[in-house]
């Protein structure tokens, strides 16, 4: 067996069981699979490459993905992930990828694990995060994992965005309303952008929490084990808190 055949479990799987075989990442392929792999050949053609490029499937029928190179902003956030840079970065690579598909976004609709959101500007990554991100550094470099990318609102991927990098909710820290305006910025979002995204931010919570119980409702163990954790209850409290 060489190097380029075993398999390392990634961390942070959550849902799917990831693995790094060499320069490759393998994960469980679904339905959606087509869509993603359309989507990765689309951002190179764009020059966009936060993202993974497509390689296709294995023999074993799993979706085959490029191994970003970097560290992956897990809990607890290191000084890197929380800091400023990170944030800025953030932003502005969530607008380059925002701008990369404005042009395919409408024509697209179907065939995601998620349906669309209207109205449809951009293909939306629905989890942008700092575990859905690689880190060089300080920098935000790329995204992974768009199993539930599908088209929507620039404000829809924003909301989460936002929630996830100033942070909001019970996390916030102090410099809250700072960061958030950093955040923004460094997207290029006007006033009604930004409007909207804020606005959209208990909305995009409720489809979460709908999506989680559902989901272990028909059995998913994984979004079972978020549920028993405390996940849910943890959303919903910062449903409320944002709500007042």
């Amino acid at each position: 067996m060489t190097d380029q055949d075993v398999e390392e479990e990634l961390a942070g799987g959550g849902v799917n069981r990831v693995v790094r075989v060499g320069a490759t990442v393998r994960r469980p392929a679904g339905a959606w699979s087509p869509r993603i792999h359309q989507l990765f050949e689309h951002l190179q053609t764009r020059g966009f490459t936060g993202a993974p490029r497509s390689f296709g499937t294995d023999a074993l029928g799993r979706d085959v993905f490029e191994f970003l190179p970097g560290e992956v902003g897990h809990d607890p956030w290191t000084p890197a992930v929380a800091g400023d840079a990170a944030l800025v970065s953030a932003g502005r690579l969530l607008r380059a990828y925002h701008d990369a598909t404005t042009d395919v976004a409408a024509s697209w609709r179907d065939g995601w694990q998620k349906p669309a959101v209207e109205p449809v500007e951009v293909i939306c990554h629905n989890d942008v995060a700092p575990y859905n991100c690689v880190y060089d550094g300080e920098r935000v470099v790329g995204l992974i994992d768009f199993d539930v990318a599908a088209p929507g609102p620039r404000a829809w991927d924003l909301a989460y965005a936002i929630y996830r990098f100033v942070p909001l909710g019970s996390a916030a820290g102090p410099r809250a309303g700072e960061r958030l305006a950093m955040f923004f910025d460094a997207y290029g979002a006007d006033e009604p952008l930004r409007r909207a995204a804020r606005a959209a931010v208990v909305p995009r919570l409720r489809d979460l929490t709908d999506h989680m119980r559902a989901a272990a409702a028909a059995g998913d163990e994984a979004f079972a084990a978020h549920i028993a954790r405390g996940d849910l209850d943890h959303y919903l409290k910062d449903m409320a808190l944002l709500s007042g």
